[in-house]
């Protein structure tokens, strides 16, 4: 009587577990393999093109490093991230002949990014992104804070010089 009551109450708290840890997983924006490179880096790809030096130091500060590279010079600003943690333990259970249930699951959400940003006569020609830089959701994902100023900034010049700024 009394082990099949446990048998009974292990297998309730089995279930339910599970089910939590498969209700909590992440569903990706799409059904592809990758996942989709972070709106706000995929736009300074193109709205940084053109912007000075002198803009970019104005929406992104100093480069971390830069480097000549043949008629053109490529500014490196590096971004890390710590690694936080977030772990959730599952208890291990073992009554009679049930297996052992148990574990720990944890999460990095950390990494680095160095966006590069190609300078050819004085004026961004092309951005890239390199390093540990992705989220479970979103390519580039780390480097926005580098090159979300810049993409306002951009903005802002572009509706200054065709007139369509707003008052």
């Amino acid at each position: 009587m009394i082990s099949s009551r446990i048998r009974t109450l292990v297998l309730v708290v089995v279930l339910l577990a599970g089910s939590s840890i498969v209700s909590s997983c992440v569903a990706p924006d799409d059904t592809s393999n990758l996942p989709k490179e972070d709106a706000t880096t995929a736009a300074a790809r193109k709205e940084m093109v053109g912007l000075s030096e002198a803009d970019v130091r104005m929406c992104a500060g100093f480069p971390t490093a830069t480097a000549d590279a043949g008629g053109s010079k490529i500014w490196t600003y590096q971004r890390t991230v710590q690694r936080g943690n977030l772990n959730v333990v599952i208890p291990t259970l073992a009554v009679g002949a049930v297996p052992t249930v148990g574990g720990s699951l944890n999460v990095d959400p950390g990494g680095y990014c160095n966006t590069q940003i190609r300078m050819i006569d004085g004026h961004v020609a092309e951005v890239a992104y390199a390093g540990d830089n992705n989220t479970p959701n979103h390519r580039d994902a780390l480097c926005v804070s580098t090159v979300d100023g810049c993409v306002a900034y951009a903005r802002r010049r572009h509706q200054v010089r065709t007139g369509a700024v707003s008052r």
